[in-house]
């Protein structure tokens, strides 16, 4: 049997896994103003960055719609088995709802299995590669949604923002709004539990921050999984993953960029450490 998977841009997957694997991903939209963007095919990472720290506008971002779903699954279904859509929390998104609408307009066409992760960027880009990786092992459409399922638990996000104010002007901030009065100089450091966002506590610094994640990823205990995130700082990434490769072998860890759709939300100088245990 062979199995697809299918995914959308929240996963924040590096092109070359997304080549590699076979996934199919689904583009998100971002709106500035009265222009609409495809997220990652009508607007780079750089250029979706420079326009949010410099456009007077707040950009707004919305889930693909039922017919792109549609759209996509109809352009895989030919030669495959079976299809597996992966996507971000639903309480984060209408994404998963769009994927299910697409599956019960085509339940006559093609046997297709949606489901919602908890989580979000790598965090749901973790469970896409584990899926493509057991699609190309033979694995069945039952099987491999068995394994992410139970995996659900597995899969932790811990990451330090600059500036709530992203969040709290996207509506997406959940149980993290109790963190909004602190004083400036404090950084947040989030996580998703449950599907939303929650305050993990706060840090004076950076550099304090980063030791945080590093702290944590020591915690986690037997990792599967690790992938390193960040929206405009590269370099600090690339660190982070030089300091984590004591605890998972550095060749393996994944460098990832928030793209637009969450990153209209997390904003600029936003860091976080995404694992998978066994």
């Amino acid at each position: 049997m062979t199995v697809k998977i299918v995914t959308d841009t929240t996963a924040d997957l590096p092109a070359s896994i997304v080549a590699e694997l076979g996934i199919k991903v689904v583009p998100q939209y971002v709106r500035f103003g009265e222009k609409v963007y495809r997220d990652l095919v009508e607007i780079s990472h750089d250029e979706f960055y420079r326009r949010l720290q410099s456009d007077s506008v707040h950009p707004s971002t919305s889930q693909p719609s039922p017919k792109d779903f549609v759209d996509v699954y109809k352009s895989i279904l030919p030669a495959k088995d079976g299809i597996i859509s992966l996507h971000l929390s639903k309480k984060l998104s209408g994404t998963y709802d769009s994927a299910l609408q697409a599956k019960q307009m085509m339940t006559k066409e093609a046997n297709i299995e949606v489901i919602d992760t908890q989580s979000v960027s790598m965090g749901l880009g973790l469970f896409a590669i584990m899926a493509a990786r057991m699609a190309k092992q033979g694995a069945s459409l039952a099987e491999i949604a068995s394994a992410v399922n139970d995996a659900i638990p597995q899969v932790r996000l811990l990451g330090i923002f600059d500036t709530l104010k992203y969040l709290a002007a996207g509506g997406r901030i959940g149980k993290a709004k109790a963190l909004l009065g602190s004083i400036l100089s404090v950084k947040p450091v989030l996580t998703v539990k449950e599907g939303e966002m929650h305050p993990a506590g706060q840090v004076r610094s950076r550099s304090k921050g980063i030791d945080r994640l590093v702290e944590w990823t020591r915690t986690v205990g037997k990792i599967a999984d690790l992938a390193v995130v960040h929206t405009t700082t590269p370099d600090e990434a690339m660190a982070l993953a030089d300091r984590l490769g004591v605890y998972f072998p550095k060749n393996q860890i994944i460098i990832s960029r928030l793209g637009a759709a969450l990153g209209a939300h997390a904003g600029p100088g936003t860091l976080f450490v995404v694992t998978r245990s066994t």
